[in-house]
């Protein structure tokens, strides 16, 4: 995980740093850290997963114009903006901003990283059993859904390459359910991302394809997709 800060003060900055690699190391997390005492320092690299951005900076720079050129660039990084005076987070809807964080309460730098964890769920490579004897690697943030498919399993991915593997459904499912997946029926686990419109009987994905809710699994999955929804959605 690529963490930048920006901020002028080297005493407030040295905190903050502070927190983030205790965090990181209590959690054994790997981490990379750049520190920077100006935005125009940060934004010659502007290579990081999440920032910690003082929304007052010296020499006259403001840290919302700051964010504000990230999310025009397209640079996807989640930005936290730091303040001493709250009453400036309330500006931190232009920019789309991750966390509000009061200097005097670093305790939310923590909470902060927590929750931006918690958005990496999908980040990792799953492995299951081919059906030509081979493993094959599985990227979840790609993965679309997971069906029976005979008596092997069929995984469906974004761009709509087919995997298909030797294994149970209800194994698989039990697998996945930490990181964002729901056995929505009998034949069916789906990637909770993903879903584009959802209703009592059915939900229908980004692709356009309609996948019936189990009416075994309807008041979990409802439950869980709440879940969801108020944990990752933008």
């Amino acid at each position: 995980m690529k963490i930048g800060i920006v901020e002028d003060e080297a005493i407030w900055r040295d905190k903050i740093q502070e927190v983030i690699e205790t965090y990181c190391r209590d959690k054994g997390i790997p981490f990379q850290i750049s520190a920077c005492g100006s935005g125009k320092e940060f934004m010659k690299n502007a290579d990081a997963d999440l920032l910690f951005l003082d929304i007052e900076l010296a020499e006259g720079e403001d840290g919302l114009e700051i964010a504000e050129k990230l999310m025009c660039s397209g640079n996807r990084c989640k930005v936290c903006l730091l303040t001493s005076h709250t009453e400036l987070a309330r500006l931190g809807y232009r920019v789309n901003a991750f966390r509000y964080i009061d200097k005097k309460h670093l305790e939310e730098v923590e909470e902060a990283l927590a929750a931006f964890l918690k958005t990496r769920v999908q980040d990792r490579i799953i492995y299951c059993s081919g059906t030509a004897g081979f493993r094959i690697g599985i990227n979840l943030n790609e993965l679309l859904l997971v069906e029976t498919y005979g008596r092997k399993l069929r995984y469906l991915m974004l761009d709509g390459r087919e995997h298909f593997c030797e294994e149970r459904i209800s194994e698989t499912a039990q697998s996945l359910s930490p990181f964002g997946f729901f056995h929505i029926q009998r034949s069916y686990i789906v990637n909770l991302k993903y879903i584009e419109k959802v209703n009592s009987r059915e939900v229908v994905l980004c692709n356009g394809l309609k996948v019936a809710i189990g009416r075994v699994h309807s008041k979990e999955f409802q439950k869980e997709y709440f879940k969801w929804r108020m944990c990752f959605a933008d």
